[in-house]
């Protein structure tokens, strides 16, 4: 795999700082001069990296050679007070080593920059935990011990020059590899939460992986570690990071060619899932990110031939988008179940068990997934009546015209998928997207010269056409937004009209049925919905249920009956 060159041949990092980041970082040396101070002020990190790539970073890591962050933000509010300006905010940030916080840092929010002090650290592991124990530092032996190359690199205010200790940082940046300072297999077992992080990286820049790496990754130690070492708040966190940002198909990929899959959704053993379909879950996610990417506008890799895609970009928020790909990446498992370890082993579905338990995510998160499941099957029963209705249009109507005059099937249509967008809310375009993968499509592959690649390609076009003709059909039955519509009548009303004595089962039964009611005739007013109420629905209910005639009837059924005429 050939990749784009990340880096210019020239590293030059003064034009990528801005003028607001310029003046602040003189600012910082000022306090330095100030205070007669020899300390080395250095940019650390993510920040260092992104400029190098020409990109925009809103966070500042500040690495101090002889001293700790909470000293050195006294001394920038010491000489603010001698300036006869007002101090800064410090907001000391504790040692928290299960969230990757090894070290006090200190917080100051300057000219709506925030910036993190700490010094320059060395760490040592136990062979057990991830947690190091720390100490001061050089510059070199902090470069060493972080993540990855690309993620060592400082730039020295002090010299204004960019610092690439370990020799690889600026060149890994520059062929676009990721890589560890040190042998990755001890990289990974001081801490195994990093090969989470370098496969992220890998698919945010889409740079490819060192061999040295995958390798390491998939040792059988390394994954052993990975599971018992961090917890799964941790992994879950990474895995969200991974779904929300850029290529998240390909950091997906990476983990299930890395064999860290079970690893990662820590499926409990008994339930026996095939490879072949727990393969399909990269490839759900793949074939959901090119159609949204059809029908989306995505800038970078729309195809030629949806010319008019940015139309819908905005349709698929990020919310939408990340449950979306949690919901796809996860199809093959929508009806599994497993045993639920925190109810007695009662059966609870597969996909809940990995949000709650695997990954620690939201459980609302797990709930929006299964019902963009539920509703992505219900979709499929939808498909056949509007490719069958694909030909018949609702005119422009003014409230002269009666709804009747349309065709039973296009009312059919209207109910069924009016009920089932009033069900799912606005994520409806997220299930009738996951129904896209699920429904069987024919592709022309007579020609046996045809190439994979192309024939993905056209069966990705002709889903993102049936999903147009769908989402065409749904906004011209003017469903788009049907839930927020109200019932023509609510429960206090039908009770009066029907004078029933209290709110029951039959009221909730004939709320159900209104709302039916309504969706096939969108032009009914509530003086049709009143006639329909009594002539219809319920003189059919009084003939055929034992329980109106025994519960729901008052003293003066007789006058309500001849109110039926």
């Amino acid at each position: 795999m050939t990749m784009r060159t990340a880096l210019p041949a020239t590293v030059e990092l003064k034009e990528n700082i801005t003028d607001k980041e310029r003046q602040i970082f003189e600012f910082l040396l000022q306090v330095i001069r100030h205070f007669s101070l020899q300390t080395q002020i250095r940019v650390a990190g993510g920040w260092v990296r992104d400029k190098l790539l020409g990109q925009e970073c809103n966070d500042i890591d500040i690495a101090l050679d002889d001293m700790l962050g909470t000293e050195f933000t006294e001394k920038v509010n010491e000489y603010l007070l001698s300036l006869g300006k007002e101090k800064l905010k410090i907001k000391p940030i504790p040692r928290n080593p299960e969230q990757s916080k090894h070290l006090e840092t200190a917080k100051m929010l300057i000219d709506g920059i925030e910036f993190d002090f700490v010094n320059l650290r060395s760490e040592d592991y136990s062979e057990n935990s991830r947690i190091p124990v720390m100490r001061f530092g050089t510059a070199k032996e902090d470069a060493y011990r972080r993540d990855l190359t690309i993620n060592s690199l400082f730039y020295n205010l002090n010299t204004s020059s960019v610092e690439d200790f370990t020799g690889r940082g600026i060149e890994d940046l520059r062929s676009g590899r990721i890589r560890t300072p040190l042998p990755p297999k001890k990289t990974f077992l001081d801490d195994p939460l990093r090969v989470l992080r370098a496969i992220r990286f890998g698919a945010r820049f889409k740079f490819i992986l060192d061999e040295g790496l995958k390798i390491a990754a998939s040792d059988h130690d390394v994954k052993a570690a990975l599971a018992h070492k961090i917890t799964r708040e941790r992994i879950g966190d990474e895995i969200n990071l991974m779904i929300s940002g850029k290529q998240p198909d390909k950091a997906m990929t990476y983990i299930w060619d890395l064999q860290l899959s079970s690893v990662i959704l820590s499926i409990p053993p008994e339930v026996e899932i095939p490879a072949s379909e727990e393969r399909l879950c990269v490839g759900f996610m793949s074939d959901a990110l090119r159609i949204m990417q059809i029908i989306g506008g995505d800038e970078e890799r729309r195809p030629v031939y949806m010319s008019d895609a940015l139309r819908i970009m905005q349709k698929f928020r990020d919310e939408e988008r990340r449950l979306s790909l949690y919901a796809a990446l996860l199809l093959p498992f929508r009806k599994t179940v497993c045993r639920d370890i925190d109810k007695k082993d009662k059966p609870i579905a597969c996909v809940i068990h990995i949000f709650r338990n695997s990954l620690k995510l939201n459980i609302s998160d797990a709930e929006a997934v299964v019902s963009l499941h539920n509703a992505a099957e219900k979709f499929m029963s939808l498909i056949p009546l509007v490719k069958a209705s694909k030909d018949i249009r609702i005119a422009e109507v003014d409230s002269n015209i009666e709804f009747i005059d349309v065709p039973n099937d296009l009312k059919l249509l209207r109910m069924l998928a009016g009920l089932l967008l009033r069900e799912i809310k606005g994520f409806w375009r997220a299930a009738l997207l996951l129904s896209m993968l699920l429904y069987p499509m024919d592709v022309d592959t007579c020609n046996t010269s045809i190439d994979s690649q192309i024939e993905h390609l056209e069966l990705d076009r002709r889903r993102a056409e049936l999903f147009k003709m769908i989402e065409n059909k749904i906004i011209e039955l003017g469903l788009e937004k049907i839930w927020e519509t109200k019932p023509l009548l609510n429960g206090k009303e039908i009770i009066n009209i029907l004078e029933l004595k209290t709110e029951g089962p039959l009221v909730g039964k004939l709320k159900k049925k209104l709302v039916e009611w309504q969706l096939r005739h969108p032009y009914g007013n509530r003086e049709e919905c009143i006639e329909w109420l009594r002539q219809t629905y319920f003189s059919n209910c009084l003939e055929n249920s034992d329980d109106i005639l025994t519960t729901k009837l008052t003293d003066r059924g007789n006058k309500k009956r001849r109110g039926f005429r």
